[in-house]
C-alpha cells in the first residue's frame, strides 16, 4: 500500500475519526505502523517493572495494562482485516476493552515480555497487510455493528496506537514517581 487515500466516511464508524485523523494526510498507514515500535520502545523501554505499574489516576490503567490493550486491539483489528480482506461477510462481534484489561494479567508480567509480544504482533500485522492485494483494501465488512473496510482498519491501527502514545507522553511519563 503506497500513499493511500483516507477511507471514506461510510467505510467505518465515526467513532474512529479521532484515530484516523492521527495518520497524516497522504501518508501510508503501514509506514506509520513500521515506525511506531521505535517510538514505543524509546518511551517505555527504559522503565523498570515497578514504574510500568504506574497509573496516572485512580481507576486508570497502568502502563503495562495500556501496552497490553494496544496489543489486544491490534490483534482483534488485524483479525477483522483478515476476514474482511478474504471476503468474509459474517458480522464480526465487538469487544469491550474494559473487560479485557483486568483479565489480561498485564501487571503480573515483565515489561520485557510485553514489549516482546508487542514486537511479535506488530511484525505479524505488517506481514498480513503487506500480503493483501490492492483490491482487498476496499473490501467492506461489518464489525461491532458498523460497516468497515480493510483500508479503514489499516488507518485505525496506527491511529489507535498514536492516541495511546500521546497519553503515555502527556499523562503517564511526566508524572512517574521518582
Amino acid at each position: 500500500m503506497s500513499a493511500s487515500p483516507r477511507p471514506a466516511a461510510g467505510q467505518y464508524n465515526a467513532y474512529y475519526d479521532t484515530y484516523i485523523s492521527l495518520v497524516p494526510d497522504g501518508a501510508n498507514p503501514l509506514f506509520q505502523l513500521q515506525q511506531q515500535p521505535q517510538e514505543l520502545h524509546r518511551l517505555v523501554g527504559h522503565l523498570t517493572n515497578e514504574q510500568a505499574l504506574f497509573a496516572y489516576a485512580p481507576g486508570k490503567w497502568t502502563i503495562k495494562e495500556s501496552l497490553v490493550h494496544i496489543i489486544d486491539t491490534e490483534r482483534i483489528f488485524a483479525y477483522r482485516a483478515l476476514r474482511i480482506a478474504r471476503g468474509d461477510q459474517q458480522p464480526l462481534a465487538g469487544f469491550e476493552q474494559n473487560d479485557y484489561v483486568p483479565t489480561s494479567g498485564a501487571n503480573d508480567r515483565t515489561l520485557e515480555s510485553i514489549l516482546q509480544e508487542y514486537d511479535t504482533v506488530r511484525a505479524a500485522t505488517l506481514s498480513l497487510y503487506e500480503s493483501f492485494q490492492p483490491a482487498a483494501y476496499d473490501r467492506m465488512g461489518t464489525a461491532s455493528g458498523f460497516p468497515v473496510s480493510v483500508r479503514a482498519l489499516a488507518f485505525i491501527l496506527p491511529g489507535h496506537e498514536a492516541h495511546h502514545l500521546h497519553i503515555l507522553r502527556e499523562r503517564y511519563l511526566p508524572n512517574l514517581p521518582a
